[in-house]
């Protein structure tokens, strides 16, 4: 069992993670595809998400709002049909109407009991501001893809959040429910790891890349996690 009172700061992906994002992606996509006659699972219309997020992030670096402009995009392309800007535009417009998943809130407080807390998001920072609202804790640093440049899983954006966090990396502990974006990168910076397996349609891989790695601990939501840390 991994000794988490081995480390002082907790670093967390948001988006999948403390937030249900995949909530919210249903939410304007699903009603987009009814709305031109197309039906596909649940876990198809994931995957499609995947595949074109990862696929726009890893081009020159663009907002937040413009990768999920891109996203809406290619799934209609892909599904052969065309869409308006506006319904182009309102997978980012929704973002700030995530919510965090039901043990967010009490696990991120018992934690910060114990450790200090820090995100690490592939958000643009106007997006994550209204986001934070909703995640009453506090963070000792917040870095977004907007302020490296960079998205995960890049390197840069890791490398600025450990640059301000100015502590060892051996006392660093990265909290991800994504395989691809957190586990892969952090690990490769020598950071020990938390996969958070998050319930999905697409079960152990979520909007995201499908990617195989080892995270030091796996638990299935932030509860278990505070509970493990005795918080």
């Amino acid at each position: 069992m991994l000794n988490l009172s081995a480390f002082d700061l907790l670093t967390f992906d948001c988006y999948g993670t403390l937030i249900d994002w995949e909530t919210g992606i249903f939410s304007v996509l699903k009603p987009l595809l009814a709305a031109h006659g197309k039906s596909i699972t649940d876990s198809e219309l994931l995957a499609l998400y995947g595949e074109f997020e990862a696929q726009a992030e890893a081009g020159p670096y663009r907002s937040y709002r413009d990768v999920l402009q891109s996203v809406v995009r290619e799934i209609a392309a892909k599904l052969g049909f065309a869409v308006t800007q506006t319904e182009a535009e309102a997978l980012a417009d929704s973002v700030p109407a995530w919510r965090p998943w039901a043990d967010t809130v009490a696990a991120l407080q018992q934690l910060a009991s114990r450790y200090q807390l820090a995100i690490i998001s592939n958000t643009d920072d106007d997006l994550f501001r209204v986001t934070q609202q909703y995640l009453p804790a506090k963070f000792a640093d917040v870095t977004t893809a907007q302020q490296a440049r960079c998205y995960k899983p890049g390197l840069e954006i890791f490398r600025l959040a450990l640059e301000k966090a100015g502590i060892a990396k051996d006392r660093i502990l990265h909290v991800g429910q994504s395989v691809y974006h957190d586990v892969l990168p952090a690990k490769s910076l020598g950071l020990v790891t938390v996969w958070v397996k998050r319930p999905s349609p697409r079960t152990g891989i979520g909007a995201v890349k499908p990617a195989a790695g080892h995270p030091d601990l796996e638990v299935c939501d932030l509860a278990t996690l505070a509970r493990l840390a005795g918080c």
